[in-house]
C-alpha cells in the first residue's frame, strides 16, 4: 500500500477548441470546465477530458439528459 497524494488535476488547454470538432455530429463543442468534459449539443453528448486529453470516442461519451 502506498501513501500517495491525488495528482493534481492536468489543466485542459482552452486553445484546442479552436481544433476540434465532434466526432459524431462534426459541430462545435463546448467546454464544460466543472465536469472536465467537452459537450457536443448537436450530438447530446459530452466527451470526458483525462489528464488534461480529450477522449474524443463515441462509446466514452456521457449521453446528456
Amino acid at each position: 500500500m502506498t501513501d500517495e497524494a491525488p495528482r493534481p488535476r492536468a489543466a485542459f488547454d482552452r486553445r484546442m477548441l479552436e481544433a476540434l470538432i465532434c466526432p459524431v455530429s462534426h459541430g462545435s463543442l463546448d467546454y464544460d470546465a466543472e465536469r472536465q468534459e467537452l459537450v457536443s449539443r448537436n450530438a447530446n453528448l459530452a466527451f470526458p477530458i483525462r489528464d488534461g486529453i480529450p477522449v474524443m470516442l463515441r462509446e466514452e461519451a456521457r449521453i446528456l439528459d
